[in-house]
């Protein structure tokens, strides 16, 4: 899986970073099963704690646990799998610092 594009989050426009995530979903077998939602639920989390990684802190292991219990006990709701929420859980781990 080749996230390596994460690590330049930084610096990227909303819209690159839309743009790479996108492109990610649709060619890695992966990620296939996030849907449009799923992404835009992925985005409003990394635009939530853009300010944090730009800074170089990126998102701390608390925040990070938070956010993860606040999408299993909002799945039902969000309509998440369990593949879904692991998906989620990966992409939002190389944020972590």
């Amino acid at each position: 899986m080749d996230l390596s594009f994460l690590n330049n989050t930084k610096n990227l426009t909303a819209y690159q970073l839309e743009q790479k995530l996108n492109s990610l979903i649709r060619q890695n077998y992966h990620y296939g099963n996030l849907g449009a939602e799923n992404k835009k639920l992925i985005l409003d989390l990394i635009a939530k704690y853009k300010p944090a990684i730009i800074a170089g802190r990126g998102i701390s292991s608390i925040e990070f646990r938070n956010e993860n219990y606040r999408l299993y006990e909002n799945r039902l709701k969000l309509k998440l799998s369990e593949k879904d929420l692991a998906d989620i859980k990966e992409i939002l781990s190389h944020f972590k610092k």
